[in-house]
């Protein structure tokens, strides 16, 4: 009877052995469930995009069949016309709502709030992407104004963040984050709209700014007009008659050439 239970346990070893093999070299704490329910829960709770190990390693399942049911739930859910859809954005799988849904749940979120970047915010933004790794000095050339108040809520936001520092001036450098590859929904910068060739060198802004920095040039005095040669017999003309009054240095005026109006 003892050599029959040691023979079974024999058997059974070999296939908790495989399962750990199959989760990558990891024993599951909790029994083997559905590939495509276990994930659909996995992504549910997930707040941030999960890539295939990550997930592959929760619901204990070979990285190749993940990737497959993703792609399957994707599909699933588009062929149903659901109000979401699963997607694979900035290295990851997560669920999103649909875009021709997006009015319904803007007006959700956004009642009662003021979430929105403002358009400063957007523009100072799309500076970094375009230009990254940039200083803020950089950005407030191409845009003209100080952006220190923007990067700031930038960065508080998550949506931009330190590179280093540029090795001549020592200034910070800044990039966007995958945060920000996160929401509008790209996957790399390679993928962003072809505007960075409209958009200013940085050779031609730092030639306007010395022009508007240069001292303005002192102006040539005028020269005085030449007088005509007095003829000797000339008579000076008759000068009118004027009623005597004060000089500008006795009347009330406080310019030099007492061009106050008349009470």
């Amino acid at each position: 009877m003892s050599t029959q239970v040691s023979e079974d346990a024999t058997e059974v070893e070999p296939e908790v052995v495989q399962a750990a093999d199959e989760a990558g070299g990891e024993t599951l704490a909790v029994p083997l469930a559905e590939l495509r329910p276990s994930l659909e829960a996995v992504l549910m709770v997930a707040d941030q995009p999960l890539d295939t190990t990550v997930l592959a390693t929760a619901v204990g399942y070979p990285v190749e069949e993940v990737t497959a049911a993703l792609h399957a739930l994707a599909e699933e859910y588009t062929e149903q016309g659901r109000g979401f859809e699963l997607r694979n954005v900035a290295g990851g799988w997560r669920y999103y709502t649909r875009e021709e849904y997006a009015v319904v749940v803007e007006g959700f979120v956004l009642e009662g709030q003021q979430a929105r970047l403002t358009q400063a915010a957007l523009e100072t933004l799309a500076v970094v992407a375009y230009k990254q790794p940039v200083s803020r000095a950089r950005v407030s050339a191409i845009r003209g104004v100080n952006v220190d108040g923007v990067m700031r809520t930038l960065l508080t936001r998550g949506l931009v963040e330190e590179a280093g520092q540029d090795h001549e001036t020592g200034a910070n450098l800044y990039r966007t984050t995958g945060y920000f590859l996160e929401r509008i929904g790209v996957t790399s910068l390679d993928e962003l709209p072809e505007l960075a060739p409209y958009l200013p060198a940085m050779e031609d802004i730092e030639d306007e700014l010395a022009e508007l920095t240069a001292p303005a040039p002192e102006p040539s005095p005028e020269l005085e007009p030449e007088q005509p040669d007095a003829q000797p017999d000339a008579q000076p003309a008759a000068q009118p008659a004027t009623r005597p009054g004060p000089t500008p240095e006795e009347g009330p005026s406080t310019e030099p050439d007492g061009g106050t109006e008349p009470s």
